[in-house]
């Protein structure tokens, strides 16, 4: 695995029930801000191997960005499960939600 790969894999794993990050901060977070499509590529192609909380990340605007209908609703659901709200038109409260991982790591 590519330091930039197992760094994302680190982070997702390491963010915490009750919370969400995005493509773009696990992208910051790993070293390269501008890779937030390689976050995806990450999540779509280890999620099942390394256990990742997938649904744990969203999109910049506090969203779930997933297309198909089964997808959306699973997400939805395990967020709402751990306790995450999700508003009328979909949208996360990142100021009450966003993982800050300064305060969680260490």
């Amino acid at each position: 695995m590519k330091p930039f790969t197992e760094n994302v894999v680190e982070i997702i794993l390491s963010i915490p029930a009750g919370k969400v990050a995005t493509y773009g901060q696990i992208a910051g977070l790993a070293g390269s801000p501008r890779a937030a499509r390689q976050v995806v590529r990450v999540l779509h192609s280890m999620s099942r191997k390394y256990h990742l909380p997938w649904h744990r990340v969203i999109n910049a605007k506090g969203q779930i960005a997933l297309q198909d209908d089964e997808s959306y609703h699973e997400q939805r659901l395990s967020l709402e499960a751990e306790g995450v709200e999700i508003g009328l038109n979909g949208v996360i409260d990142l100021g009450k939600f966003q993982w800050k991982p300064s305060l969680h790591l260490k």
